[in-house]
C-alpha cells in the first residue's frame, strides 16, 4: 500500500520475511531475536544496493520494516495465545469479542452517532459508536466467558471484554490511517464490498496481543 511501483523487489522481500517471521516466532520462538537482526541487516543491503533517491530510501526502509513489524509481529500472537491453556477457547472469545464490537459500533453509531470520533482518519466512526461497540464486547465476554471457562471470574472476563473493546477499534484506526496516508480505501478487494485481507484483520492484529499479555500477568 505504501511504497512506490518500482519498490516491487522490496515489497516482495518483506512479504516472504514476515510469513517467516511468523513461523520463526511460532515454533522457533527462542530464535526469533537472531531472525529479526539477519533480516533487518538484508533489508539494509538490500536498500543499499538498490537506492534511487538518497533522501528517501531511509523513509522507504522504514515503511517496510514497519510494515513487517505490524502484520506478522503482531500476527503471530494468535499462535501464543492458541498455545495458552484453554488458548482455543480464548482464540474463539477474542473472534467472538472482536466481532460484536464492530457489529455494536457499526449498529449504534448509525443509529445514535451524533460526535465524530476522530474525523481526519475515519469520518464515519462516532463516539456514541465506539461506547457501543465497547459496551457489546464487555456484554458478550460477561456473558459467554465464564461459562466456557471456569476458572475465570467476571471480572477477568469483563476486563478482556473491555481490552477487546478498546484497542480493537484502535487497531481499526490505525488501519485507517495507514490507508488514508497511502490515499487508498481499502486495502484491497480480495472481500467485494469489505476491501481487502488487512481490512479484516486490522482488529484482530491489536486484540490478540493485548489478550494474550493480559492473560500472561493475570
Amino acid at each position: 500500500m505504501v511504497l512506490p511501483p518500482n519498490r516491487f523487489v522490496e515489497q516482495i522481500c518483506g512479504t516472504v520475511s514476515g510469513v517467516l517471521f511468523v513461523v520463526v516466532t511460532s515454533f522457533y520462538s527462542l530464535h526469533s531475536l537472531q531472525y529479526m537482526s539477519v533480516v533487518f541487516i538484508l533489508l539494509a543491503l538490500i536498500f543499499l544496493a538498490r537506492f534511487q533517491d538518497l533522501y528517501r530510501v531511509i523513509h522507504e526502509m522504514g515503511l517496510v520494516v514497519t510494515g513487517w513489524l505490524y502484520i506478522p509481529l503482531l500476527m503471530s500472537f494468535f499462535v501464543a495465545l492458541h498455545a495458552m491453556e484453554h488458548g482455543r477457547v480464548w482464540v474463539l472469545m477474542v473472534l467472538m469479542m472482536t466481532m460484536v464490537c464492530d457489529s455494536g459500533a457499526y449498529f449504534v453509531g448509525t443509529a445514535l452517532g451524533r460526535h465524530r470520533l476522530y474525523p481526519q482518519i475515519s469520518p464515519k466512526k462516532s463516539i456514541e459508536g465506539a461506547v457501543g461497540g465497547l459496551v457489546c464486547s464487555i456484554l458478550s465476554a460477561v456473558l459467554v466467558i465464564p461459562w466456557l471457562i471456569a476458572e475465570i471470574t467476571w471480572i477477568d472476563a469483563l476486563l478482556a471484554g473491555a481490552i477487546v473493546g478498546i484497542f480493537g477499534q484502535l487497531g481499526d484506526l490505525f488501519e485507517s490511517m495507514v490507508k488514508r496516508s497511502a490515499d487508498i480505501k481499502d486495502s484491497g478487494n480480495l472481500f467485494p464490498g469489505h476491501g481487502g485481507m488487512l481490512d479484516r484483520l486490522d482488529s484482530l492484529l491489536f486484540t490478540f496481543p493485548c489478550v494474550y499479555l493480559y492473560l500472561s500477568c493475570c
